[in-house]
């Protein structure tokens, strides 16, 4: 049970942090896209081990939005 909370208080955490991040549209705003990756995979992981496919789903197209931006920002 402490993983699953510590996924969805990691996966909490990063996502808020990496929002901000983008939302304050600054040179390195880009790197927000890999918190929001890392934030994604958490609730992703929390989501199959609470059994939650709506959560799955949802997380696992974040991860993949969110992998397509750190492509666009970081690598392109």
């Amino acid at each position: 049970m402490e993983t699953l909370k510590g996924l969805k208080w990691t996966g909490t955490a990063t996502g808020i942090t990496g929002a901000l991040w983008i939302a304050l549209n600054i040179a390195t705003s880009g790197w927000g896209f890999s918190l929001f990756a890392i934030s994604a995979t958490c609730w992703t992981v929390a989501g199959r081990m609470m059994r939650e496919p709506s959560l799955v789903l949802l997380h696992g197209v974040f991860l993949a939005i969110n992998l397509l931006g750190i492509y666009r920002w970081l690598i392109a």
